[in-house]
């Protein structure tokens, strides 16, 4: 199989480190590609946004496979120009992206399939969103309505704040805060099955505890040792499966990859947003712990052969990704600044700990940054505290001026993990 990737970020370079180990796969392609994908994969020049040179690509390479990683171009129906060329193609119909792409019509498609969701309203007018503000209350959940990189949620106390994200937007979805923790679910999808991959959690605040900036994910992990052993068969059952059936029967099938962002509240699972693509960081935990080849699930997926697929096999291991992000992001990064280090890791932490490469680019030999998430260092161990250790490990041999990244990844949910395991060796004692 000849597999086109289409991306350039750290979820790209995970897709392809894991189509790279697939059997299947004989040539693996990637456009724009990065630095570190370079090493797993063809690069090749072309706009992502453009549906048809992305189509003429794929048709000049002979690939079997054409994989869309980025919601942008998804959103702009670069899919569908694939699939019209007769190539299958993993991700949605542009139509379908706009599950992601407009948070309101997001919210349509649940009210619709009986979706549990936070209450809210649309608005286009300062008016109208004082007076949702008003009747939430604090803290406040601004959303732009259109794509925003992972960056367009506001949720803070300070009205003045919400206030100003919401006149900065065209039309935003104003909604009440949800409480408990957040989860990431992904789920491949032909438009019909739905087969879940395993939850992960990601950490959305520049700083250590959850302090800062909102960003697009400084680090994430899996498995979710204190969620619900049950959680996977209920999200599939009150919310992927409803939401695909939905779109269905608009028209408007969804294939490719399902993102359901969830929070674990008081009252019940509830979906904060849907995504069209794989997130990231989240990719980079859970393809970590994949056993079956990726190429064949995602090609059922794009041929409409899911239900023909043999159950997803995971390993029982942990893994955790930690972003190296660059100076002063999320707010305008300084790039070009060389990274140094990461041959250390390949000699020193390999296989347990490897870089994914996310904003960096070649300058002569050197690798240089090009981003403000510029690596995603991720580990597997035998659990989240041998995990952890050998991310970080891996992290202080990266070397990047100026760079930043948090130290509490995954700290609390190992914490709880080594607490647990803890206790039950000293009842085994006991008995």
């Amino acid at each position: 199989m000849k597999v086109l990737v289409i991306g350039s970020g750290a979820r790209e370079h995970a897709l392809c480190r894991s189509l790279s180990l697939d059997p299947d796969v004989t040539a693996l392609h990637c456009a724009p590609g990065n630095a570190g994908i370079a090493e797993v994969a063809e690069l090749h020049r072309v706009d992502a946004l453009d549906g048809k040179a992305v189509a003429a690509l794929a048709g000049d390479l002979g690939a079997d496979l054409v994989v869309v990683g980025p919601e942008a171009p998804l959103v702009a129906g670069v899919a569908d120009a694939v699939r019209e060329a007769g190539i299958p193609v993993f991700g949605p119909s542009g139509e379908a992206a706009q599950l992601e792409g407009s948070k309101a019509f997001a919210k349509d498609v649940m009210a619709a399939a009986g979706v549990p969701t936070a209450r809210s309203y649309v608005c286009t007018t300062e008016e109208e969103a004082a007076e949702a503000l008003d009747a939430f209350g604090a803290p406040y959940v601004v959303k732009d309505d259109g794509l925003a990189a992972g960056k367009g949620v506001v949720v803070t106390h300070d009205l003045e704040a919400a206030t100003a994200h919401a006149a900065a937007c065209e039309r935003v979805v104003i909604e009440e805060f949800l409480d408990g923790p957040e989860v990431s679910l992904f789920a491949v999808t032909d438009g019909r099955s739905v087969v879940p991959l395993q939850p992960a959690q990601d950490f959305k605040r520049a700083l250590d505890g959850d302090e800062g900036p909102n960003t697009g994910g400084m680090g994430a992990y899996s498995p979710l040792p204190w969620a619900d052993p049950k959680l996977v068969e209920e999200v599939l059952k009150t919310v992927l499966q409803p939401t695909v059936d939905e779109m269905r029967r608009r028209g408007a099938a969804f294939s490719g990859l399902l993102y359901a962002g969830l929070a674990i509240t008081s009252r019940g699972v509830r979906v904060i947003e849907f995504n069209a693509r794989f997130g990231d960081p989240e990719t980079q935990v859970v393809l970590a712990r994949l056993k079956t080849p990726l190429a064949g699930v995602l090609l059922a997926a794009a041929t409409g052969t899911l239900d023909t697929l043999e159950p997803l096999r995971w390993s029982e291991d942990a893994a955790v990704t930690v972003v190296v992000a660059s100076h002063n992001y999320p707010g305008t990064p300084r790039t070009g600044d060389p990274i140094t280090g990461l041959d250390e890791v390949a000699a020193e932490d390999a296989p347990h700990a490897y870089v994914l490469h996310a904003g960096t680019k070649r300058d002569g030999d050197a690798v240089v940054s090009a981003g403000g998430r510029v690596l995603s260092v991720t580990a597997i161990g035998t659990d989240l505290a041998e995990a952890r250790a050998r991310a970080y490990r891996a992290v202080a041999r990266v070397r990047l001026d100026g760079s930043q990244h948090r130290t509490d990844i995954a700290a609390k949910a190992a914490s709880a993990t080594e607490a647990t395991g803890t206790a039950v060796a000293a009842e085994a004692a006991e008995a």
